[in-house]
């Protein structure tokens, strides 16, 4: 990691030209140095413009994560986090991962600026860019076992849901398992977020979940098209601070897991349900072994698996097995 690059994208924030010879004046090194710290921003995927006599800028203004701002969004809980905002890393959910395995305290949370091989759901990879992602992980530590975690990453979704109709983000949907969705005008869901929980710890005792959240920021159009699914980003549909967004989803992602922690899914199966965009609907699911399995969605189980009324009757889904489309959707 070149050191200088983040200070001088900060220095760039603003969306203006700044020649090489003030960044290097302003943070006394030679003008080498920061063309190779700008190189560097390049291999992030960080578009920077350098034009001759004019110097260096960013395609746009970028208003980067703030501690402190996200610190005040989150409100009477945020003495509960330890917050860590990186400037780079390749994966929020493996760095935790790794901080977690070491002891890292109850209700740590690493965001990114920039996330460079993050992790989707069955292997996939989540697209990050600077100030057009928000990317970041939670650690939740559970006095139960990893069984009693079922529901988990439903509960979630609510959480997320919560959160985006408290800014005002309105046609908010969920998709089970862990994708929240918004609807267009044509009444059709695109992917707005993600969400990854990992597990470590014994199946019966003391665990430890790390949920993994992506949301699409301001994505630029070539970035939406590379997703597996039609996709979109808050920008459409609302004007909010990424500080302010994170804080506000940490806030009811603290509330929603004590909820998770005293009572389980099964408190927070009815509002699930309300948002989830395939109930009662004709869907087919993709199985590992390259089967398709048509039916319509029942509801789910108190223990978040997905109930399916088949040809076979009433089936039990369990994530991790399944793809989920409306039929006539590939």
């Amino acid at each position: 990691m070149n050191t200088l690059t983040f200070p001088i994208l900060r220095l760039l924030a603003d969306g203006k030209f700044h020649s090489g010879e003030d960044i290097a004046q302003h943070f006394k090194v030679s003008r080498t140095t920061i063309w190779s710290a700008i190189q560097h921003a390049q291999t992030l995927g960080i578009e920077v413009f350098s034009v001759r006599g004019r110097g260096y800028k960013l395609p746009a203004s970028i208003n980067f994560l703030n501690t402190e701002e996200v610190l005040r969004a989150i409100g009477e809980q945020r003495a509960w986090f330890n917050l860590q905002i990186l400037d780079e890393v390749t994966s929020t959910n493996t760095y935790l991962m790794q901080q977690s395995a070491k002891g890292a305290a109850h209700v740590t949370c690493i965001a990114a600026q920039v996330q460079t091989n993050g992790k989707g759901r069955r292997g996939r990879t989540w697209v990050s860019h600077l100030g057009a992602s928000l990317t970041f992980s939670l650690l939740w530590r559970f006095q139960c076992g990893a069984a009693a975690l079922s529901g988990l990453s439903l509960a979630v979704g609510v959480a997320l849901i919560r959160a985006l109709n408290s800014l005002g983000v309105q046609n908010v949907q969920l998709k089970w398992p862990n994708d929240v969705l918004v609807l267009d005008d044509k009444k059709q869901g695109k992917k707005l977020a993600g969400i990854l929980i990992e597990l470590q710890g014994d199946m019966e005792g003391p665990s430890a979940a790390v949920i993994g959240v992506g949301v699409n920021l301001n994505l630029p159009q070539a970035s939406l098209q590379a997703i597996d699914q039609p996709a979109t980003d808050l920008a459409h549909h609302a004007s909010i601070n990424q500080s302010e967004l994170l804080g506000v989803l940490l806030k009811h992602l603290a509330e929603i897991l004590s909820q998770f922690e005293q009572h389980g899914f099964t408190s927070l199966r009815d509002e699930w349900t309300s948002y989830h965009a395939y109930h009662n609907q004709a869907v087919r699911m993709l199985m590992p072994d390259g089967r398709d399995v048509q039916g319509v969605v029942n509801n789910v189980a108190e223990d978040g698996i997905l109930l399916v009324d088949t040809a076979l009757g009433l089936q039990r889904f369990s994530a991790g097995e399944i793809s989920l489309r409306g039929v006539g959707c590939r």
